[in-house]
């Protein structure tokens, strides 16, 4: 949960999931739509088909026991390297190098690294100089307090050099133009037609094969025969969202109910649509078009979900 997302987002969602599912075999047993739903909202929804996969894994080969051998445990979905030696580290106690936000900002520092940071290069220079410095006992310690000193002291914006406790240490003459980083690309803008269509207290959705992989999104429009009726009519909910390297805009139409013929849709009645895996984007307009508020809405929402 903690990629991508801060500490103060996920622990509100990490305490409802463990409510939900305390352990690999309760994860396992679920239905991906049920693991959806219990991630919806932390957006990067492949963390969660991952993690749904990984359990399998676990429960059916290593007995429900988190493997403690890296090598093994880099074989599972979704583990990375970071991922494997944080979990090496702190549950196992093994003295490995971790590399993630903060030390990676702290190493390029310590070690005035001039390479790119998220470059082939770059990464793994901080790698080699993470385990330059890692002790032989008490690793995880150590690594967590590599953690802490880069995200309270080593700061992206006016690190906090006078009180840093390696200073000393530290071969950057401007740590502030460190690290350095890859141009990012531009920000790409797109439009997402989508149709509302309610009938006889149901809601029709469409369970998604690309971005939302598994869950269950609001028809897009000129599919299955739904389009606008007319390319004067206006949206009825409106709003733009993040994701990724792109700025979406999406536009969602009344539309009379059609006949399904495609089997990715479904009609859902509408006082159990909460039980449902809905994106955030789809399922806030879902729920303002519902509340019968004023026919066009436009909203800008910061949003995470990918």
């Amino acid at each position: 949960m903690l990629q991508q997302t801060q500490v103060a987002t996920v622990i509100p969602y990490y305490n409802k999931w463990l409510r939900r599912f305390p352990d690999f075999a309760s994860v396992a047993r679920a239905s991906q739509n049920d693991v959806l739903h219990g991630w919806q909202g932390l957006g990067y929804y492949n963390r969660a088909r991952n993690l749904h996969a990984a359990s399998k894994i676990v429960q059916d080969q290593h007995m429900g026991i988190f493997p403690g051998d890296i090598a093994v445990i880099r074989k599972l979905p979704g583990i990375g390297r970071y991922t494997a030696n944080a979990v090496a580290t702190f549950a196992f106690h093994q003295p490995v190098p971790i590399v993630e936000t903060n030390t990676a900002r702290l190493l390029a520092r310590l070690f005035d690294m001039r390479a790119p940071i998220d470059s082939a290069i770059g990464r793994e220079k901080l790698w080699e100089s993470a385990a330059q410095v890692v002790p032989s006992r008490n690793a995880a310690r150590f690594n967590s307090a590599l953690i802490d000193l880069g995200a309270l002291v080593c700061l992206a914006d006016r690190p906090k050099c006078n009180v840093c406790p390696v200073k000393k240490f530290c071969r950057a003459k401007n740590p502030e133009a460190l690290p350095i980083k890859k141009s990012r690309p531009r920000t790409k803008r797109l439009i997402e037609t989508h149709a509302f269509v309610t009938n006889n207290g149901r809601v029709l959705l469409e369970q998604s094969s690309a971005r939302w992989h598994g869950m269950w999104i609001l028809p897009p429009l000129k599919l299955d025969g739904l389009r606008p009726s007319s390319s004067r009519q206006r949206p009825a909910y409106k709003f733009v969202f993040p994701f990724t390297h792109h700025r979406v805009t999406l536009r969602i139409f009344h539309q009379r109910p059609p006949k399904i013929d495609n089997r990715s849709q479904h009609w859902f009645s509408i006082r159990r649509i909460e039980s449902v895996p809905i994106p955030s984007p789809h399922r806030r307009a879902i729920v303002d078009l519902l509340s019968a508020r004023p026919a066009t809405r436009s909203h800008r929402r910061r949003s995470s979900e990918r």
